[in-house]
């Protein structure tokens, strides 16, 4: 079995790259503030707090691990997303939301998706409900397969992973509306939409974007519960009144550490489900960002928002 071979702070050439970019003064739009700015410094304090933590077991969060009776595994590889714990959160402020669960999507994968990992918190405690994750096997790149792995996964040391539990998105879906609907959160009867639920997106590429490419190559109609979504990014920009152009931006302005690593979809899910748990805790009030109409064209609810 593979594990992660990255140091928990994650903080590497790439990232460090990534910082100083979104730092530079070509990126100095993205993080002007009408109260608190954004800093180089965020970033960096975004991955030099990071959190130590064992790797998550990536067969655990499939629901495939065989080894939770093993010590020496169990004692290497995190089985649970205690970061999201909120027993000794103050939820004085939490004001009442329009939906009963969220559910935070951040898909992974430029060409196709490679990973679909969901997280289903409650809207009144914030508590972790469940979660979903599936690695996903390209359909047309499959001669280039290995490089376009090897370049998203490698560096974490999980590529032997993905190979070896990654599906097609034709069965990622089935699946996913079978764990929807042992949550009551969708059935067909319904018309197919999402039932007091919505997804939470970091961005509107993942619903807005991703999901038709994905569906148009994988030969299948896009789901109806992928007509509407809440993109963090308008919410923040809202509530705060501050822009923030990326999750580690929004992570940087918040101090909170980075939990586990960037562009694994599965720890992005994670630290975006903290930044929604943060907001709600703070008194905000999650609402719908964009629709997608009949006619397929995206409907943005929001005057002020992300571009």
């Amino acid at each position: 079995m593979a594990s992660s071979s990255v140091a928990s702070d994650c903080f590497s050439a790439e990232e460090s790259s990534l910082a100083t970019t979104m730092g530079s003064s070509s990126g100095a739009s993205d993080c002007l503030s009408t109260e608190v700015p954004c800093s180089k410094g965020d970033f960096f304090d975004v991955f030099k707090a990071a959190t130590p933590r064992k790797p998550l077991c990536l067969y655990f969060t499939q629901g495939c691990c065989t080894m939770m009776d093993e010590g020496t595994h169990m004692n290497t590889h995190t089985h649970s997303f205690m970061d999201l714990d909120t027993k000794c959160s103050d939820l004085k402020n939490v004001e009442p939301q329009h939906f009963d669960y969220f559910l935070v999507l951040d898909l992974e994968g430029n060409i196709e998706i490679l990973e679909f990992p969901v997280m289903m918190i409650d809207a009144k405690t914030l508590e972790l409900v469940d979660f979903f994750h599936r690695f996903v096997r390209p359909r047309k790149i499959r001669k280039r397969i290995d490089p376009y792995v090897e370049q998203h996964y490698g560096k974490y040391g999980i590529s032997s992973i993905w190979h070896e539990t990654a599906i097609p998105f034709t069965e990622v879906i089935p699946q996913f509306e079978d764990w929807l609907a042992k949550h009551n959160l969708w059935t067909k009867e319904l018309g197919g939409h999402l039932n007091k639920a919505a997804f939470i997106t970091c961005g509107n590429w993942d619903i807005k974007t991703k999901i038709p490419e994905q569906c148009k190559v994988s030969r299948m109609e896009v789901p109806q519960y992928f007509m509407e979504w809440i993109n963090i990014k308008d919410i923040y920009l809202n509530f705060y009144k501050r822009r923030a152009s990326s999750m580690l931006a929004m992570m940087g302005q918040l101090q909170m550490p980075l939990v586990g690593n960037h562009h694994l979809g599965i720890d992005d899910a994670t630290n975006i489900t903290r930044i929604v748990q943060h907001l709600i805790v703070d008194g905000s009030v999650l609402q719908i960002t964009a629709r997608r109409n009949s006619d397929g064209k995206v409907e943005f609810l929001f005057e002020n928002r992300i571009w």
